[in-house]
């Protein structure tokens, strides 16, 4: 709405008129000619300086806040509490809880050193929490404590959620947030209450903590000086030791690189593999060290492999939006691929971000009657973003302002933005038990390239990130059959061409349910795989290597829709890696094969583009 149709002219409009009011009629004589000043005013107001100056004090309080909006924290916290300070029965319950606890942690204490007595007579820690997991924690007084904490979460757990009245989102926001304040006081996080760190300092004599004052000291120093997160990377080097199959830049314009892969088998599959990872990480995340190079394995079994490597926007690209990524991303890259095997379909894999991009491009193709893609396969990538997991927290009207106000100062969201809300996620294995290791106990992880390549981080467009927050987290459009490209909407639903869609058992950023909502949302086959491990790990899931599992079925597009948890009873799982159901799944779609295609066009070796992994990655 206009603001200036709530201006006072509106209530000039609707002043009675009375020809025999001399008074009426001065009061809207002076309000006639106040009219012009106030539209002034009002413009005035409206103008971009006011804005700026809102802009900048957001930015500045995001700094301070690291990116949370407070206004969005003080609605939830105020939601709960006014529905608290309405339910006197809830307050009596939750305070007989408090005592109920506080009794039976005083009766446990007393007996303790009862023959029979349980090390953890009151409460075991959930099985993903590896705070208290080692032998120390069930000697006294450490269990004793450990017990008091997890007493005390549960209780604020319980306390903060089941709240009649009050949102799921408020109530997710106040859940999480405690259980964060929470986690700081953790008696594994302090030297004094961690048997653990104790023992080790009675066997160092004390040189855990040097060691971890000289951590803690690198790791400052390296913040302070260059900006830089905690030593994670090693040895690890784009281009040496991670990102190392050979493979040559094929296209380039101001947004993607294209790499294209050296064969490594005689003859290779006539359908040539896209992928379109996403821009909010690094592309070797697909082509780690060869052991976990998916890139690696492909070639291996036969396949023409492509990779996109996207540019790592500056402060200058801050008006990209998010169709140019569509466009520039993976319409380019079909383009280029067509060039250089031209009249063939091509298979095309998108990843996390990546994965949501490609099914919009899909759905957007099959508008057009575009049969350039032969299948899809999305690996924990979401198309419906209704239960998109802890990270629609950070997502509602005032969190998404509060983010684009802070990007706008800087053109882009920061990488220690990003990085930091993802650590959130997990703040007891992301943050502190890593400071518990690195400070307390005066260790380093040894590193990896999963690690190497977590702290290589990236930076997002403004605009971009702006418009895939509103049009996708927070309005859902691509879901409801409201996201527009080239200003007419597209539908899921256009799409029949097969799909392999993986989602993982821990994901936190892309839940395996939100995941399988591909089912009903599309009008083709769909092979489902649920992958042990997490958003990373469980992608990065290399044969061979111990501790992967999955469950695998296919439902035809004219099948009955079965729910997910009902999927995943009757489904059984399989021991080892997905990804050798994933190469018999894209052969069963391929050609006979034949000799591998030429490297690049004309073009490209006129451009003197380089060898893989390109420059993009690099910066």
């Amino acid at each position: 709405m206009d603001r200036k149709s709530t201006l006072p002219t509106a209530e000039v409009a609707v002043l009675p008129l009375h020809p025999r009011s001399a008074e009426q009629s001065d009061g809207r004589r002076a309000a006639a000619a106040v009219e012009p000043q106030l539209s002034e005013l009002m413009a005035g107001a409206d103008s971009t300086e006011t804005y700026q100056a809102d802009r900048a004090l957001h930015a500045m309080l995001a700094r301070l806040s690291g990116g949370i909006s407070p206004a969005a924290l003080s609605l939830a916290y105020m939601d709960w509490l006014l529905h608290l300070a309405a339910a006197p029965q809830r307050q009596i319950e939750i305070a007989q809880e408090a005592l109920l606890d506080t009794r039976r942690l005083f009766d446990a204490s007393q007996r303790f050193f009862s023959p029979g007595q349980g090390p953890w007579s009151l409460i075991k820690p959930q099985p993903q929490d590896k705070r208290f997991g080692r032998p120390e924690w069930e000697l006294a007084p450490f269990n004793l404590m450990a017990q008091a904490f997890l007493l005390g979460e549960q209780w604020w757990h319980n306390a903060t959620t089941g709240m009649r009245g009050v949102s799921k989102q408020n109530e997710a926001i106040v859940e999480f947030s405690v259980r964060q304040m929470l986690d700081v006081m953790s008696p594994s996080n302090f030297a004094a209450t961690n048997p653990e760190v104790l023992r080790r300092m009675l066997e160092s004599g004390g040189g855990n903590f040097l060691r971890g004052w000289q951590n803690f000291w690198s790791d400052w120093t390296r913040l302070v000086s260059a900006g830089l997160g905690p030593v994670t990377t090693g040895e690890f080097v784009v281009g040496e030791t991670v990102a190392t199959s050979r493979g040559k830049v094929v296209f380039r314009n101001e947004l993607i690189e294209l790499i294209q892969y050296y064969p490594t088998t005689d003859k290779v599959h006539p359908e040539p593999v896209l992928i379109v990872p996403a821009w909010i990480m690094k592309y070797y995340i697909l082509d780690l060290s060869p052991q976990n190079s998916l890139v690696k394995y492909l070639t291996g079994e036969g396949f023409t492999v492509f990779m996109i490597s996207w540019r790592n926007p500056e402060a200058g690209d801050r008006d990209i939006a998010f169709d140019d990524y569509r466009r520039l991303g993976v319409e380019a890259a079909l383009d280029a691929i067509a060039g250089i095997v031209p009249g063939r379909q091509v298979q095309a894999l998108g990843y996390c971000l990546g994965g949501t991009l490609l099914a919009i491009a899909a759905a957007t193709m099959a508008r057009a009657g575009d049969e350039r893609l032969k299948s899809i396969s999305l690996l924990a990538a979401q198309t419906d973003f209704t239960e998109a997991g802890e990270l629609t927290l950070f997502i509602n009207e005032s969190q998404v302002a509060f983010l684009e106000d802070m990007m706008w100062e800087r053109g882009v969201l920061d990488t220690t933005q990003m990085a930091g809300a993802f650590q959130l996620l997990r703040s007891n294995d992301l943050i502190w038990s890593r400071l518990t290791r690195d400070y307390l106990m005066g260790e380093r992880a040894a590193p990896s390239d999963l690690m190497a390549w977590n702290a290589d981080a990236t930076r997002l467009p403004y605009r971009m990130h702006s418009e895939y927050l509103r049009k996708l987290f927070l309005n859902n459009d691509l879901a409801g059959g409201r996201y527009l490209v080239e200003g007419k909407p597209i539908s899921l639903s256009d799409i029949h061409t097969p799909m392999f869609v993986v989602g993982t058992v821990r994901d936190h950023v892309a839940p395996w349910r939100s995941v399988y909502k591909i089912h009903y949302q599309v009008d083709a086959d769909v092979t489902f795989v649920l992958a042990s491990g997490g958003h990373n790990a469980g992608i990065v899931a290399p044969p061979g290597e111990e501790g992967h599992t999955y469950r695998i079925k296919t439902k035809p597009a004219d099948a009955r829709y079965v729910g997910p948890d009902e999927w995943r009873t009757m489904v059984p799982a399989v021991e080892g890696s997905w990804w050798p159901e994933w190469t018999r799944w894209l052969a069963g779609r391929s050609g006979e094969p034949s000799e591998p295609p030429r490297m690049g066009t004309d073009a490209a070796q006129a451009a003197h583009l380089p060898e893989a992994p390109g420059d993009y990655v690099r910066h």
